[in-house]
């Protein structure tokens, strides 16, 4: 029984992180560079790693809360591999994660990863290279120099066709097949409190063009005007206004936004062309009064009726979780990419995590 469990768990595991097997990993350097590596490991699902332990590089302390086994000196020094190795051993990790920084130079690198191959470790170098994906980077070396190509986002070519053909073709099919739904859904809408069915707003989509998007009614029919009323109640640090309990959501409101069935009138929106089926969250036009440089990238393809802010916690995620997530799509998206996160949009909505 309990080799049926430890295999269960094996199995489990390596469903989560896509077949792959599990890596425990050791992450060394500075301590700035070992909290942001270890506190994205740790906190984002969907990869084979774990930071099970650091060995600092200096005399700053980390705060990531890792078990600390060791620790290098500003300078190299002659127990710089067993250092590391007797970290690695102690918590049972099977990679070594450097992050590199000034105390932490190329030879000083370049000679940890000779101790560490010869110790039987192996040993990863994180680059500063955040938000692109790997599909995106080639290795290659000349003059000495190891050189990282980063091909440029899609924009245009056969897969932005693709993408196109799919969001105009998903939507038809959508809106045919789920006809009966719409139906008894707008019923519901119309009797549970005075108002139309839907709801239109203005949203603004790729490069900042401002359209109207629809939406199932889920809250009273003044629900606009009774916003400024609650703006000391947003839950949100950022321009966009989230609130857990809010009570301008009728019965049915909740219901429907508890499941996105709020979100299916947006499949015309996909059909005009307005939209996409993945992509960022489309704002609104008083949060992109606030928008600066970075967030305005957002608006670089067409907004989503899903995306990676659906798949990853909706509204539970920061307004930077948020930001990053849509800036990772908007660089690095491909039609395998929608397509993943089409069928993640079906586990998501099921068990409605962070839909308020």
């Amino acid at each position: 029984g309990r080799v049926l469990a430890v295999l269960a768990g094996a199995v489990g595991r390596l469903r989560t992180t896509g077949g792959r097997r599990p890596r425990r990993v050791l992450v060394v350097g500075e301590a700035a560079g070992l909290d942001r590596a270890v506190r994205l490991l740790n906190s984002r699902k969907g990869h084979p790693y774990t930071a099970v332990a650091v060995v600092p590089v200096g005399p700053a302390m980390p705060d990531c809360g890792t078990p600390v086994p060791g620790r290098l000196a500003p300078e190299p020094a002659d127990d710089d591999v067993s250092t590391v190795l007797g970290g690695a051993f102690a918590h049972d990790a099977d990679l070594v994660l450097v992050a590199p920084g000034p105390q932490l130079d190329d030879d000083r690198v370049r000679r940890l990863a000779w101790g560490l191959h010869d110790g039987g470790l192996a040993l990863c170098v994180l680059s500063e290279l955040s938000g692109v994906a790997a599909a995106r980077v080639r290795p290659a070396s000349a003059a000495g120099l190891t050189l990282l190509h980063v091909a440029p986002p899609l924009r245009n070519g056969p897969q932005a066709l693709l993408k196109t053909v799919v969001d105009r073709t998903g939507a038809a099919l959508g809106l045919l097949l789920l006809a009966p739904l719409f139906f008894g859904l707008a019923l519901a809408v119309r009797l549970s409190s005075p108002g139309p069915v839907f709801h239109r707003q203005t949203r603004h989509g790729r490069h900042n063009r401002p359209f109207t998007m629809w939406k199932f009614r889920t809250m009273v029919a003044d629900a606009e005007a009774r916003r400024e009323q609650l703006s000391t109640a947003n839950e949100s640090e950022g321009p966009m206004f989230k609130m857990r309990r809010d009570p301008r959501v009728t019965r049915v409101g909740h219901a429907l936004r508890r499941t996105s069935l709020d979100e299916l009138p947006q499949l015309l929106n996909v059909l005009r062309g307005d939209m996409s089926l993945v992509g960022p969250r489309p704002p609104l036009p008083d949060e992109v009064s606030r928008y600066d440089e970075r967030e305005l990238r957002r608006l670089a393809v067409r907004p989503g009726l899903t995306g990676l802010w659906q798949v990853s916690g909706r509204s539970d995620l920061s307004w930077q979780e948020t930001v990053s997530l849509d800036l990772w799509y908007v660089d690095n998206w491909s039609v395998a990419t929608d397509m993943g996160l089409l069928a993640r949009t079906v586990r998501a909505v099921t068990d409605g995590r962070g839909a308020y």
